[in-house]
């Protein structure tokens, strides 16, 4: 049997202090390039999650300080605080509440151009097509059962909180912004340390 490991978090609050004391541990922000785009900690680096995943072990000798991992609401970052822990990376921290959290707290940080997030774009998805086919069902026999299977979709989203819809709303252009490339996120890793 393993043993769980169990996320160390740090408040805004706390890493606003950190900051403004000028101890800034190494902020990482999980989320995709667009959502980074749109609004960000100044000081920190954009490694989305599933690059993060596939590189882990080109960053682990960069990121030999104190981290903190970010995302919009604190499970993209445990997600990546295990990838990093399972590589050997110590000292690893979520940002609790991430960006949600951060902005609520009335922390600093850099706008970019204004984006729909990520559930609000599944909301309106996933209510279309619901709507779409619920009036598409008073013509076409069980046109219906489309909505049903996206409310089941959204009900298991919601046990497993995951989203098949979110990910696949993530590829789309829009979404994507910039690629991000290891070689560029190591070397600005590289020159701030």
């Amino acid at each position: 049997m393993s043993a769980q490991r169990t996320t160390s978090t740090i408040t805004p609050a706390a890493l606003r202090a950190l900051a403004e004391e000028g101890r800034a541990p190494r902020l990482l922000d999980v989320r995709t390039p667009g959502e980074f785009r749109t609004v960000h900690i100044p000081g920190s680096y954009n490694v989305p999650l599933s690059t993060l995943r596939e590189h882990r072990a080109e960053l682990l000798s960069h990121l030999d300080e104190d981290v903190v991992l970010i995302c919009r609401s604190g499970q993209r970052a445990r997600d990546a605080e295990q990838a990093l822990a399972q590589a050997g990376l110590p000292n690893l921290r979520v940002l609790e509440g991430g960006m949600n959290a951060w902005e609520a707290a009335g922390a600093p940080v850099e706008r970019g151009p204004e984006r729909w997030e990520m559930e609000r774009q599944v909301r309106l998805v996933a209510g279309s097509v619901v709507l779409a086919t619920g009036l598409a069902g008073i013509l076409i026999p069980g046109a219906h059962l489309i909505g049903t299977a996206v409310g089941a979709g959204l009900t298991y989203a919601a046990l497993s909180n995951s989203c098949a819809m979110g990910v696949l709303l993530s590829k789309l252009p829009y979404n994507r912004g910039p690629r991000t490339d290891i070689r560029t996120v190591i070397a600005e890793l590289r020159s701030a340390s």
